[in-house]
């Protein structure tokens, strides 16, 4: 609950002075807090390891710290069992597609990717988790197999067909070279401060392909057809090489796999909630009063899903 939430920053052993909190979202994954001790301002995320969804916050932990080093991502000046204290930068904000829809903000942007995708794993002081997407998605839907949970009334959300499809994909993506990437980056994961912008809350960082970062910013931003396409040409222009076919074709199936995750991870999500939690990083109109509403969350990715799968079969 955001009451407990609140307590347990408020008792951090960080404070040397009475410190005060605003309350800027409760989610799923956890509380985030404006903080305030009367000198300086912190951002407090209050959040258990959530094993459902394979989420431990020792990783968060460390590459939160690779990531600051790498200067991706704000500094993490503290940390405790459930707690994780940042630097506040008062100009940061969310992005949103409007502003990739600006040249400049979108090369910012992938130069950035680029630098998280080469240089955060030489910082790493661990081997960092695999994000395989794929693995993801049929541990998920034993998840809610075993349960005996309906996923959603969704045309696509026949977990045998689901599967299928990741299958599909799959097969599609082929080999990869592994990058250390972010994996959900979204409007409240990429901050831009007019200068710079930043990564973070790195609870799914992982060694996965590079264009999973570009297919999940692109589904979770609503990216049209043609910003995405204009971002697969410029992250590809960064190593030299033009977005042929074939990496159309791989990224679309990754937005597909993306999807499929997203689906996956509310049907997970609703059969382990998180009490009382609300999100300010999903459309609002998953979000009630007091809570998160994951089926519905897991219905709009699938019936997103449904009417793109002809479209990837066509590339």
């Amino acid at each position: 609950m955001v009451e407990d939430a609140r307590r347990r920053a408020l008792e951090l052993d960080f404070w040397s002075e009475p410190v005060t909190l605003r309350s800027l979202s409760a989610g799923p994954s956890g509380h985030r807090f404006l903080a305030d001790d009367g000198m300086e301002h912190y951002i407090v995320h209050i959040g258990d390891d959530l094993p459902e969804h394979m989420v431990y916050r020792y990783n968060e932990i460390a590459v939160s710290q690779a990531a600051h080093e790498a200067g991706l991502s704000p500094a993490l000046l503290h940390y405790e069992p459930g707690a994780l204290v940042f630097e506040y930068d008062p100009d940061a904000r969310a992005t949103d597609a409007d502003d990739l829809a600006q040249p400049a903000n979108m090369d910012r942007l992938i130069g950035l990717l680029g630098q998280c995708h080469l240089d955060l794993p030489g910082r790493l002081e661990v081997p960092g988790p695999m994000f395989w997407v794929f693995h993801l998605n049929r541990r998920y839907a034993r998840l809610i197999m075993q349960h005996g949970a309906a996923l959603t009334s969704a045309p696509a959300s026949s977990l045998a067909r689901l599967m299928a499809l990741n299958d599909e994909l799959e097969a599609a993506i082929g080999a990869i070279e592994p990058v250390f990437c972010h994996n959900n980056l979204a409007i409240d994961t990429v901050l831009d401060n007019g200068e710079q912008f930043f990564l973070t809350q790195w609870q799914y960082g992982g060694w996965n392909d590079g264009l999973y970062d570009l297919a999940s910013l692109a589904t979770n931003l609503d990216l049209e057809a043609g910003a995405a396409e204009d971002m697969l040409h410029r992250y590809r222009q960064l190593t030299g090489e033009d977005a042929d076919q074939t990496s159309r074709r791989r990224f679309a199936a990754w937005k597909r796999a993306a999807l499929i995750w997203s689906g996956l991870w509310g049907g997970v999500g609703a059969m382990f909630p998180n009490p009382g939690s609300v999100s300010g990083s999903v459309p609002g109109s998953v979000l009630g009063a007091d809570h998160f509403d994951y089926t519905l969350y897991s219905q709009q990715r699938l019936d997103r899903l449904e009417a793109t799968i002809a479209e990837f079969r066509s590339i």
